[in-house]
């Protein structure tokens, strides 16, 4: 009898990720593209961070599977030559208001099991001679790597997989016990289906039949780099303590493997859900998510977030202002203009974002519905988990 076959929609860390654990059990795999090279989107454009696991709630998915996923990946890296470093970094406290928060997350550290621990400002200043705070939280197994080197690896150990870039999935139906996927130019079949469409992914369950619980919200995330002797401000990974009722980090300090210092990212609702800059618009989009109740109700409740962040898109010295929160000594002149990523952030209707990973299953199906951020990090457990889904295929 020959394997039973499972379709991969989206070629991004997950998607690929999910690939290799499926082949490993014996499954024929077809990988379906829409962009002609993999991880185009989220996982080609964000932080290359190998996250410890240290702001999730503990039990949660992701505090379980970032734990997990940090020695994974750093492992998968060093095995296939894919260039890692694992730096550690530093989460201050700027002011004796953050101090609850610090001390928070040092308890979700704990409980998570991470190398982590408080430390003073002079020991903060050991690792970082120019940050300002006054606490800090070292945390040690935090790594940077190259997320697109990764996913390359990963596409040469598909061996026997069905590599398919640059394919549109315009139709799924179940028939005959099998899925059906219409491409445009051809009908594919498979006895399984994986979504991992990320910034579509709430489209491609809706082309499967499926409701989701939640609908995808796209988030632009800027960059900006240091120049010239700013650079020098910076030896590691500075990070602020993050308001525990969003899902993002805030804008923080990031030396990247080939030394280079990222600053960012900020969090803008983008115009359409690949929209890297403000003049990437899409009226259709726009038009839907004005109708969507949930994010007028998110509005409502963090509209002064909202405008802070869209003020600090327009003007490079109030991102300046936020990197000088942790390192005084950067100007808005050390900052040149970086790329941008764009969060696939699931929403519910009451605007509630979701804070955790969200997969929904039907029969043969496997929906990832949210999976911003670490994601990236639990992409073999995800995968291992979305493939323990289809273990009775």
């Amino acid at each position: 009898m020959s394997a039973r076959t499972i379709a991969v929609i989206g070629g991004g860390i997950l998607g690929l990720a999910t690939a290799a654990e499926l082949r490993r059990r014996g499954y024929g795999v077809t990988v379906l593209e829409k962009e002609s090279d993999w991880a185009a989107h989220q996982t080609g454009n964000n932080s290359n961070v190998v996250h410890a696991g240290l702001y999730y709630a503990p039990g949660s998915a992701k505090a379980r599977m970032s734990v997990e996923g940090n020695t994974a990946m750093v492992g998968f890296a060093r095995e296939h030559g894919v260039p890692v470093e694992v730096c550690g970094k530093l989460v201050v406290a700027v002011t004796e208001d953050e101090l609850p928060a610090l001390h928070e997350l040092a308890r979700r550290a704990e409980a998570n099991g991470l190398p982590a621990r408080l430390v003073s400002p002079a020991e903060a200043r050991d690792y970082e001679p120019n940050v300002a705070c006054v606490a800090a939280l070292r945390v040690e197994s935090t790594a940077i790597l190259d997320y697109r080197a990764v996913c390359a690896a990963l596409v040469d150990s598909l061996s026997g997989a069905d590599l398919r870039p640059a394919t549109v999935v315009r139709g799924i139906r179940s028939r005959g016990g099998r899925i059906e996927l219409a491409t445009g130019y051809e009908v594919l079949r498979a006895d399984g289906l994986v979504n991992c469409a990320g910034l579509h992914a709430d489209r491609v369950a809706e082309l499967a039949g499926i409701r989701p619980a939640a609908r995808i919200v796209p988030f632009r995330g800027e960059y900006l780099h240091l120049r010239g002797a700013a650079r020098d401000l910076v030896r590691g990974l500075i990070y602020p303590v993050p308001d525990a009722s969003l899902p993002f980090l805030g804008v923080h300090l990031t030396r990247m493997l080939d030394g280079s210092v990222h600053a960012g990212p900020n969090a803008v609702l983008a115009l359409r859900r690949e929209g890297y800059r403000w003049t990437d618009v899409s009226p259709a989009e726009l038009a839907s998510l004005a109708r969507y109740p949930g994010l007028w109700r998110l509005g409502r409740r963090y509209w002064r977030t909202g405008a802070e962040e869209v003020a600090r898109s327009l003007s490079r010295k109030r991102f300046a202002a936020s990197a000088a929160r942790l390192v005084p000594g950067i100007r808005a002149e050390d900052l040149v203009a970086g790329g941008a990523g764009v969060r696939a952030q699931a929403m519910r209707a009451d605007g509630t974002l979701v804070q955790d990973f969200l997969i929904d299953t039907a029969p043969g199906q496997v929906h990832v519905l949210n999976a911003p951020s670490p994601a990236a990090t639990c992409a073999f457990q995800i995968g291992v988990h979305i493939a323990d889904q289809l273990s009775p295929l």
